[in-house]
């Protein structure tokens, strides 16, 4: 008896029929993915936000936004090349705490002027890339040759007067020291934490093709920041790119504030205070930096009680705002 063979024609249409599957559940597959990214991102916010609680109670205040003070190994240098992040403050409640077991805050992050200016008994620790500061949905590496990493940022407010970051709306800015109980507004109603994107590209680029909303900041060299001084901004991604250091408490790393929307189409905005005879405030940052996700249609958010939320994009920019105030006494609320 003879066989027939498999005809072209036949083939043709099998790898036609693959297509066709394939085109159907490669969308499936990759929304499932994103659902499980999403989650875990989730879960590292809540863990912060759990933290954050564990430090409240620990200390009866939650830790500084941004560390600046004066330096015992030298007396005329910056105070704000303290530095340390709330999430630097916040290691002892992380169940990765033995990760951050050599690092010593009681010198500055920075003993020098450039990234690489970092003291040498903290060098080690702060180039370390923690996944609980990580998003799934985002690169998941380093930014930077010499620090490890952020996803995650520190409410500071509502970005009002020019997004200084002293003495904010918020819960945290330099040297906050905000009890709970003067959270009038209510935990679960003021913004704690929320995510914003690792940076892409190059750095202190002055060209425009640099200048995306989504991975890039725009830097100016004046304060308070205005929108017209912003919008003529020529310098993206000054020295560093956004996000690249956990350790490191200024608006291109671990703070934000709710000037733009979520995933807002207007490029973040950086500046510097360059020039003051106060050496408390000079080379101080100020920023608008919006939350930013690699997620489609929002943002994850932890409240002060540690519960965590998704919020859209589309959210009323009034609402967005009144939820990074802490005694702000708005009756909106976040949906």
């Amino acid at each position: 008896m003879s066989r027939r063979g498999v005809t072209l024609v036949e083939i043709l249409v099998v790898v036609g029929l693959l297509a066709v599957l394939a085109g159907i559940l490669l969308p499936s597959l990759q929304a499932a993915r994103e659902s499980v990214r999403r989650t875990s991102c989730s879960n590292n916010i809540r863990q912060l936000g759990l933290a954050l609680v564990a430090h409240e109670a620990a200390k009866g205040r939650y830790p500084v936004g941004a560390e600046s003070r004066e330096w015992s190994g030298n007396r005329r240098f910056p105070h704000q090349f303290f530095r340390w992040s709330a999430l630097a403050h916040l290691a002892p409640y992380f169940e990765e705490g033995k990760l951050f077991a050599d690092l010593d805050l009681t010198v500055p992050l920075f003993i020098g002027f450039g990234s690489n200016a970092i003291s040498n008994q903290n060098r080690a620790a702060v180039a370390r890339s923690i996944p609980l500061f990580l998003c799934p949905s985002d690169r998941g590496r380093p930014v930077s040759p010499v620090f490890g990493p952020t996803n995650y940022a520190v409410c500071t407010g509502s970005g009002s007067q020019g997004g200084t970051p002293f003495e904010t709306d918020g819960l945290f800015f330099v040297n906050s020291e905000t009890r709970a109980r003067t959270v009038s507004d209510g935990l679960s109603k003021t913004v704690a934490f929320s995510e914003s994107t690792l940076g892409e590209g190059p750095t202190a680029s002055a060209d425009p093709a640099a200048a995306n909303p989504a991975t890039a900041y725009a830097f100016i060299f004046y304060t308070p920041l205005t929108d017209e001084r912003c919008g003529n901004a020529r310098n993206w991604n000054f020295t560093d790119l956004r996000g690249f250091s956990w350790a490191n408490g200024e608006y291109r790393t671990t703070l934000y504030n709710h000037q733009r929307s979520p995933n807002d189409a207007a490029i973040d905005c950086i500046a510097a205070l360059m020039t003051t005879p106060d050496l408390a405030k000079l080379y101080a940052g100020y920023g608008w930096r919006a939350a930013r996700s690699r997620h489609p249609g929002g943002v994850n958010v932890a409240f002060a009680d540690a519960a965590v939320r998704f919020i859209d994009d589309g959210v009323d920019p009034a609402v967005w705002k009144a939820a990074a105030t802490r005694a702000g006494g708005e009756a909106l609320t976040l949906p």
